[in-house]
C-alpha cells in the first residue's frame, strides 16, 4: 500500500500493527524521526511503545499533515 508522505510529515498514525501489538498501537499518532537511510528502503523510524526509536514499514502507517499549533502540543507530549 502506498502512503502519502512529504517531508514536512513529522507525524503518522498506526494503521497496521501486525507482528507488533505490544511496539505499536492501532490509532496512536507517533513521531516520525529524520532517518534517510530507512525512508530510501521504505520505513519510518518512529519512538514505539518500548520507548526507543526502530525503523518500520512505511504502509503500517498513515502520514498526518497538521497544523503548526497542534504539532507544537504533539512535540511537547510526544
Amino acid at each position: 500500500m502506498n502512503t502519502p508522505h512529504t517531508e514536512s510529515s513529522t507525524f503518522a498514525v498506526c494503521i497496521n500493527n501486525d507482528g507488533y501489538p505490544a511496539s505499536l498501537e492501532i490509532g496512536k499518532i507517533y513521531e516520525i524521526l529524520t532517518d534517510e537511510s530507512a525512508e530510501s528502503h521504505g520505513y519510518f523510524r518512529v519512538i514505539d511503545e518500548s520507548g526507543e526509536d526502530y525503523a518500520y514499514a512505511k504502509d503500517r502507517f498513515y502520514p498526518l499533515s497538521i497544523p503548526m499549533a497542534l504539532e507544537q502540543v504533539l512535540f511537547r507530549t510526544a
